[in-house]
């Protein structure tokens, strides 16, 4: 039986919707605006979170959005079906597409989280799984220009601490040797598959030799390849992941090369269906794959820890929960790996 399958005739009765606006600052440098979608009915509430990247999106669904959410009693299946058919975003013009999948996201999820809870179950058990532990990493930028300062900061804290770190081309040979000698940098993301953000980074070819040279064990992830730098990665294909452009598995088959990681981020997927189908994709075809996030700042975190640790519980997951993201590090951290949660109901991983 297909992973979907479990789940997608699962009943689901809704009531009501109702969104809230979540603000925080973050260490990147920006302040991330998300929304919680919550979806009532027969007394249990079903949550997902909304991580487009523009705020005035998110104001615009709390305050002008017309009825988005069907109501009344179907199955996980048919409401995903009418949230495909919706414009989510009632015919606003967007700076990026992914944005739609970002809200359909945030619907199906919430929708399903319902849909679990009211069958009194969640969902390892509801897919014949167990929960593991789920390692993490930190993801980190550092600063402009870049020092070894936050990553000190964060090893004063936790000496075993592991990181995904985002090389730009101000990281000289020091500081490059200064990480790789701490020999807990698992994944490097040069964003070389992005287009149309403030992360963008071009092609690289000096940056990409250094990063592939100065750390032999790490996961490379987004390289942007031209007649530059691909013959840089020649011999390296397995040490390289993709983010940005996995969608679905369609996305999957139309990389350079047949992959060997991937990093996912189920809000890349629009669709539960979608999700799981790539993971099965990449179970059937030794794919490794840990997951990814977008700044959440609330319940999307958990699901998060919740799809981790029921399929890629010990890889390199940058999932760390959401202190992590603050710009001062303030109290105690959680420590990787987070435990499992005693009692789980829905998609939740409290």
């Amino acid at each position: 039986m297909a992973l979907y399958d479990r789940v997608g005739d699962l009943d689901v009765t809704i009531e009501e919707c109702e969104f809230d606006r979540r603000v925080r600052d973050t260490s990147s440098g920006f302040e991330r605006v998300t929304t919680v979608i919550a979806l009532r009915g027969d007394g249990e509430v079903g949550h997902g979170e909304d991580v487009t990247y523009e705020a005035d999106e998110h104001d615009a669904l709390i305050e002008t959005a017309p009825d988005l959410v069907p109501t009344g009693a179907m199955t996980h299946r048919e409401f995903a079906a009418q949230a495909g058919d919706t414009d989510l975003f009632f015919g606003r013009d967007l700076d990026r597409d992914a944005f739609r999948d970002y809200r359909r996201w945030a619907f199906e999820s919430a929708a399903l989280d319902l849909a679990l809870r009211q069958a009194d179950t969640d969902l390892a058990s509801a897919l014949g799984r167990e929960y593991d532990p789920v390692r993490f990493v930190a993801s980190t930028r550092l600063g402009d220009p870049p020092t070894f300062d936050r990553v000190r900061a964060f090893l004063d804290r936790d000496p075993t601490l592991e990181f995904k770190l985002d090389p730009t081309g101000g990281w000289s040979t020091e500081l490059i040797d200064r990480l790789a000698d701490t020999g807990q940098v698992r994944v490097l993301d040069l964003k070389g598959q992005y287009r149309g953000t403030s992360v963008d980074q071009a092609a690289d070819p000096d940056l990409y030799e250094r990063v592939i040279g100065g750390f032999p064990d790490a996961t490379i992830e987004d390289p942007a390849l031209t007649e530059e730098t691909r013959p840089l990665f020649e011999g390296h294909e397995e040490r390289v992941s993709w983010d940005a452009p996995i969608h679905g598995v369609d996305t999957i088959e139309s990389l350079p090369w047949e992959p060997s990681t991937l990093n996912i981020k189920p809000s890349r997927f629009g669709s539960v269906e979608s999700l799981f189908d790539t993971i099965e994709y990449c179970r059937e075809r030794d794919v490794a794959c840990y997951g990814g996030g977008q700044f959440e700042l609330d319940v999307g975190r958990e699901h998060l820890h919740a799809l981790a640790s029921l399929f890629y519980p010990d890889a390199p997951n940058d999932v760390a929960p959401r202190a992590y993201n603050d710009p001062d590090l303030t109290g105690d951290l959680p420590t990787s790996p987070l435990a499992t949660p005693a009692a789980p109901t829905g998609l939740g991983w409290r």
